[in-house]
């Protein structure tokens, strides 16, 4: 048995194992890094088909679009309320036009609405006044008395009304006359004077906006 000398021990057991040189240890931790970038980039990269966006986007696109269906249900819905207004806005403009009546009278007021006039002045309508819708106030007219209002197309109106749509020209003041064909649309609230309301009929010198004021009421 060969026996080791003291000083070959103490060789042995103080000299350690030798250091790997610098440029394999730079290589083995470039390795790793390569790797987690590698993992990094394989988990955030999104999958096949799909768009990356940015926050604000994503923020917006969280409200929910509306389906196939949805836009579907709201086309049809709109085609059948035009539909039945279609025949509801023909009954109201026959309706119309044969209630229409001759408005005939003073101005007692001009409100942001129209005119507020009291119709029945009946010799409004002598020839002599024909060539216009509106007449002065000193026009010679009065009421007849016992004046009773025709249930007919084209009857002069008697009593309190509003009138509406009214002709830009000429300028209308209080007290002039006014001789108009017009159309009933609905009814007004006229306040003579602030402790005083009265329900008045209105009407619309144009067809067009009598449907559209009646279709309006009828909504309510």
């Amino acid at each position: 048995m060969q026996l080791i000398s003291p000083a070959a021990s103490i060789v042995c057991f103080s000299n350690p194992e030798p250091k790997r040189p610098k440029c394999a240890a730079h290589h083995s931790s470039g390795l790793v890094l390569a790797l987690a970038l590698a993992m990094t980039a394989l988990i955030a990269r999104p999958s096949m088909g799909q768009v990356m966006s940015s926050p604000s986007q994503t923020a917006t696109d969280a409200a929910p679009a509306l389906t196939v269906s949805d836009r579907t249900t709201i086309a049809t819905n709109q085609l059948q309320n035009a539909r039945l207004l279609g025949p509801k806005a023909e009954e109201i403009r026959t309706a119309c036009i044969d209630g229409r009546r001759r408005i005939c009278g003073k101005v007692l007021q001009i409100v942001p609405e129209g005119l507020v006039v009291e119709s029945g002045y009946t010799n409004l309508l002598r020839p002599e006044l024909s060539h216009s819708w509106l007449a002065p106030g000193n026009v010679t007219s009065s009421l007849p008395p016992n004046l009773v209002e025709q249930n007919s197309p084209g009857a002069i109106g008697v009593g309190l009304v509003l009138v509406t749509d009214i002709p830009k020209r000429p300028a209308v003041k209080a007290y002039d006359y006014v001789i108009l064909q017009a159309y009933p649309a609905g009814q007004y609230d006229y306040v003579p004077v602030p402790t005083v309301k009265k329900v008045i009929r209105r009407f619309s010198v144009g067809l067009a906006t009598a449907v559209q004021l009646n279709l309006a009421a009828g909504e309510k």
